[in-house]
């Protein structure tokens, strides 16, 4: 019996495939509408239970929407520029950064941004918000708190969009619900690893075929539930027990990094970047053979873990002593 699961033949990048016009529209952007509007139905929720509101001010809409325009714009910037910087090392964009922002190849063939950085969203994100808070006089570490509760929840559908696209998945694996996805590699029958994970899933081979696409772990969907509703309902359940403004930002920031960490060991890492740091020298990124090789990704968590344990003790020192002050 075939112990997996073939990737959905219904599914495809487009929405509207082999439609004129309607074809350019992919699953794949309607998923970053989808998140960013997950976000502020989140976001005006908690500004509705008056976490912005202070005895001088109440926020407004209008606020929450230019909030909301300057993180995202920051936000694409960062993801995108970021992607060109860390994660492409062919230099294309070094010389034709005009490129960088254009959606079509050299072709004229549509293609979106293909290729963005979710750290590097991350940094342009912040960026935008502290920007939007300076120029606007808005404390700051508040606004902040608030988005850190309501990003989680949209990344449920952004990584949706990356299993929409069959892009990103997994490492090799002999799980039961290991998938079959179209565009994966493919591995030639004549290698005993290969045929040991074909026996052990059960994997119908052709009769005649040289070479099989072997399951990969859905690590599209692993995200989507850990870094998506797991960790929206941790930052939702804390939202009213943080001890200081800042610390949700902190929490965001230490366990995304952490959910992320983990599941970066069931992803397999870019091809061409490979592990950063390898304790076993050598060794294929479709396995994972040492929890000390680890990838560009598992090293950006791990600053993100340390940024966010940082700023808390920062935060906790700078509330102590303002009790203190207050006390005398």
């Amino acid at each position: 019996m075939q112990l997996i699961i073939n990737y959905p033949s219904w599914i495809h990048p487009e929405i509207f495939p082999g439609v004129p016009v309607l074809g350019l529209l992919r699953w794949y952007g309607l998923m970053y509408i989808f998140a960013f509007g997950t976000a502020y139905f989140v976001f005006m929720r908690q500004v509705k239970e008056g976490a912005l509101d202070t005895p001088e001010y109440k926020c407004t809409e209008d606020d929450v929407l230019s909030f909301f325009f300057c993180g995202i714009l920051c936000l694409i910037l960062g993801a995108r520029i970021f992607y060109t910087l860390v994660y492409d090392e062919s230099g294309y964009y070094w010389h034709k950064p005009w490129r960088i922002f254009w959606p079509f190849d050299e072709s004229g063939v549509f293609t979106g941004f293909a290729g963005m950085s979710y750290h590097g969203g991350f940094i342009g994100g912040l960026l935008g918000m502290l920007l939007w808070c300076t120029l606007k006089h808005k404390p700051v570490v508040k606004w902040i708190d608030v988005m850190a509760v309501s990003i989680p929840l949209g990344f449920t559908f952004g990584r949706l969009g990356n299993f929409f696209n069959a892009e990103l998945y997994g490492r090799i694996t002999s799980v039961p619900w290991g998938m079959i996805f179209p565009d994966a590699d493919v591995y030639s029958l004549s290698l005993d690893w290969v045929q040991q994970i074909v026996e052990k899933t059960g994997l119908a081979v052709p009769e005649g075929a040289s070479t099989v696409i072997l399951p990969r772990h859905p690590s599209q969907l692993y995200e989507a539930l850990f870094e998506g509703v797991g960790l929206w309902a941790v930052l939702w359940l804390l939202r009213k027990k943080k001890p200081f403004d800042g610390f949700m930002a902190c929490a965001y920031s230490f366990f995304y990094g952490a959910v992320r960490f983990v599941i970066e060991y069931f992803r397999e890492p870019d091809e061409d970047l490979g592990y950063r740091i390898a304790a076993v020298k050598d060794a294929p990124i479709y396995f994972n053979v040492s929890l000390l090789n680890l990838s560009t990704g598992q090293i950006l968590c791990l600053l993100m873990m340390a940024a966010g344990l940082i700023a808390a003790v920062a935060f906790t020192i700078i509330n102590r002593r303002k009790k203190s002050r207050q006390s005398v």
